[in-house]
């Protein structure tokens, strides 16, 4: 019997996925273990795994399909032991095995089957091209978007395209029109969003309508942190294998604060205002589908050098595709650090159901005045995003003053631990 490849269970907040790409073939031989392809939640990518060794018999959902967690995907025929007899076929069952019917096929009037990927039919659709006429090059013989992107971009002479929806019974466009459209079409790609990021614009737009956002600035003296890391940044590395960075006195300066301001770090539950004690440290990291957040948990209980290393193993994590979702769950609070990409000021947006969020940036030299004389000092701008309904304003200035305090007097810092 066929064992069925299913969809790995990706905790309770996630309910489907897509289907990113294959990494084999039908007909490949697997070893149990092996990878065999690749989902995009709107948290992490995940892997699926063979169950067995044996080949791959059946790939079900294609490149772009949309699965609930524990669906059924493909099938893999389990490789026979030396001690195993594989069981007589029937004529009658061996051409039901013989007979593939994946998702992405679909039969035409004239009753063949046209084998395309659902991505490839939408662009095709888009761009007005008749998906029979290009050449396939995906597995089995499909149809895939980059067929369709490269006939559209040089078409066969003599092919032509689809009549776009709702043509028919209207009066043909001009050659005009139809010279223009096409100009304009080259000029254009058509990239569908990834799953992260329509989640992410979604829960953009979520936390605007739901939230009573406001945002609340200063200023800091970076000059005393950025004097100790010049001071103690060897020395520091070569006993803890790791970098001094700003984040983790960023970190330590915000559990300090939130100890004193605790309704920063809570959020709603229905008609309760949920009050955390534990500090639960979200840091924002930039990919190429947008920001993800993983968390330093228990961050109040950390060294500096188990922060910086935390915060080291989480972004090593984003860059090879080995963060968890258990990576991402369970933050109190989100430190956004725009300053890496040569941000000097912004306004950042909540990570629901969290109250507040800090954003740091750039560190940049310029005049200010101490002890009534004018002197140079490195300073950064501070943001704090807070959810009106749970924060009020005067607790929002304070908190972000205290960070302050915190950060231009370092020792502070050792004091609150």
């Amino acid at each position: 019997m066929p064992v069925e490849i299913r969809v790995p269970e990706a905790g309770e907040s996630v309910l489907e996925a897509t289907v990113l790409r294959w990494l084999k073939e039908e007909g490949d031989a697997i070893a149990a273990g092996d990878v065999l392809a690749e989902l995009e939640t709107d948290k992490v990518t995940l892997e699926v795994n063979a169950p067995v060794g044996g080949t791959l018999e059946q790939i079900l959902k294609q490149a772009g399909d949309t699965v609930a967690m524990g669906e059924i995907i493909g099938s893999i025929r389990e490789a026979a032991t030396e001690d195993q007899e594989l069981p007589a076929m029937t004529p009658a069952q061996a051409a039901s095995t013989d007979t593939v019917t994946p998702s992405t096929e679909s039969q035409s009037g004239d009753g063949e089957h046209l084998r395309i990927t659902p991505l490839a039919r939408k662009l095709a659709e888009t761009l007005g091209v008749n998906p029979r006429q290009v050449e396939p090059s995906g597995p089995g013989g499909r149809i895939t978007r980059t067929d369709v992107a490269a006939f559209r971009q040089s078409p066969p002479e003599g092919t032509a395209t689809l009549e776009a929806p709702g043509a028919q019974g209207a009066s043909a466009p001009s050659a005009v029109k139809m010279q223009a459209y096409s100009a304009v079409a080259e000029r254009e790609e058509v990239v569908p969003l990834s799953r992260r990021r329509r989640t992410i614009a979604q829960r953009l737009v979520e936390a605007k309508s739901v939230t009573a956002m406001l945002t609340t600035f200063n200023e800091v003296d970076m000059s005393a942190v950025v004097d100790l890391r010049k001071r103690r940044r060897d020395a520091f590395k070569e006993r803890h294998m790791t970098s001094l960075g700003f984040m983790s006195f960023f970190t330590r300066a915000v559990v300090g604060a939130l100890k004193v301001f605790p309704h920063l770090n809570s959020e709603i539950r229905g008609d309760n205002l949920i009050i955390k004690r534990h500090y639960a440290i979200g840091v924002a990291v930039d990919t190429e589908e947008g920001l993800v957040v993983p968390v330093v948990r228990d961050a109040d209980r950390l060294t500096f050098a188990e922060i910086e290393q935390t915060i080291s193993d989480l972004a090593s994590k984003v860059r090879t595709g080995k963060l968890s979702i258990a990576d991402l769950q369970g933050g109190t609070f989100t430190i956004t650090n725009g300053g890496v990409f040569g941000s000097l000021f912004s306004t950042p947006l909540l990570n629901m159901p969290q109250a507040a969020i800090l954003g740091m940036h750039r560190i940049q030299e310029r005049p200010v005045v101490v002890d009534g004389q004018i002197v140079i000092r490195p300073m950064m701008y501070l943001a704090l995003t807070y959810d009106h309904r749970i924060v009020d304003g005067r607790e929002a200035v304070q908190f972000l003053a205290r960070i302050r305090e915190l950060i231009q007097d370092p020792e502070l810092l050792l004091l609150e631990a």
